[in-house]
């Protein structure tokens, strides 16, 4: 009983220090909103297990973001795929193979944690360059033996928390042939990507050679989506099918060659990029995609002052636009574009 007390007592510290916090701050802000809406579930008659699931996934995720936070700066790709893929199976392997050269190229993997894919691309990593993001289920899904017991694997309940970490910390995603639960994850990240509430990150669709999975997919798309225009055209250039690991690296590290970030800023989309554009360039990139404006043209800037929180990239040069967000396919296009430019710059 006096453990309870003392610890009631230091989260009520803990509020008023919150609560003397400035407004101004947005992190404090938006801490006082959310213990607003804790104390507001109390006069909703909340059920009980409402509250449990709110209670789980907050805490979930405060763990999770605090293993991922010592690692920010550290470029990741998420890997999935089926845990039912035995040792054997030539996609094994080549997930194996993709860990491996994504380390030796400075990035780290992320998997579910679990066996099959998830092992290849934890074994193919190393332990030191792993995270494991695991859900709980009865049956299918321990954690391997390579990320097992590793500060950088975390065990959650919901695959909602678990699908928003994978995509939240990866600036790449591969995806290998799998079941039900990766084919989710692969709508999951192409429909956030398509519908812009997730930026541009290059997504590959990889499988050992002479493999159809991927292809009898695509005839898919060709022939129920792009047939009935539930899909455009350009949104296939949201993902790439290769057949090798060597393939597979080349697309995610070209993806960054010259396209770096995006941000919003009120009413324009600012992309960071590594190497400002000729003349000629920009002339030829107002025409061939003035489909992604709604109005004007791209301008060549500088960081604007609302980019003030990211000073460590303030140095980049900016292309500013009004962008018609009908084109998320178009803006892939757009960023293939430009990374091409550095062969001529």
């Amino acid at each position: 009983m006096t453990n309870t007390i003392v610890l009631e007592e230091e989260i009520v510290r803990e509020i008023k220090t919150l609560w003397t916090g400035p407004d101004t701050d947005a992190r404090t802000a938006l801490l006082k909103e959310m213990v607003g809406s804790v104390v507001g579930l109390r006069d909703l008659d909340t059920d009980v297990i409402d509250v449990k699931i709110l209670h789980r996934a907050l805490k979930e995720l405060r763990h999770s973001f605090r293993v991922f936070r010592q690692y920010r700066e550290m470029k990741k790709v998420s890997i999935f795929g089926s845990a039912r893929t035995p040792g054997d199976d030539p996609n094994y392997t080549l997930a194996s193979q993709l860990g491996k050269l994504l380390s030796q190229r400075g990035f780290m993997v992320i998997t579910g944690g679990g066996p099959g894919i998830m092992q290849a691309g934890n074994e193919g990593a190393g332990r030191d360059n792993s995270f494991g993001v695991n859900i709980m289920l009865p049956f299918e899904q321990a954690p391997n033996a390579m990320i097992a017991d590793d500060k950088k694997l975390v065990h959650l309940k919901y695959f909602f928390s678990r699908k928003l970490l994978l995509v939240k910390e990866s600036h790449a995603v591969a995806l290998f042939p799998g079941g039900f639960g990766t084919l989710d994850e692969a709508f999951e990240v192409l429909t956030l990507i398509q519908t812009g509430k997730t930026h541009p990150i290059p997504v590959v669709c990889i499988e050992s050679p002479g493999g159809d999975y991927w292809k009898q997919l695509m005839e898919f798309f060709d022939q129920q989506l792009l047939s009935r225009g539930f899909i455009n055209r350009s949104d296939l250039a949201l993902f790439k099918v290769v057949y090798s690991a060597e393939e597979a690296v080349k697309e995610i590290q070209q993806f960054f060659r010259v396209y770096h970030s995006l941000r919003i800023v009120k009413d324009s989309m600012v992309i960071r990029i590594h190497q400002q554009l000729s003349q000629a360039q920009m002339s030829q990139l107002n025409q061939e995609f003035s489909d992604l404006l709604t109005d004007g043209q791209f301008q060549q800037v500088e960081a604007l002052p609302e980019e003030w929180d990211e000073p460590h990239i303030s140095h980049l040069p900016r292309l500013m636009l009004h962008f018609n967000w009908k084109e998320l396919g178009r803006l892939r296009q757009c960023i293939d574009w430009l990374n091409a430019r550095a062969l001529a710059l």
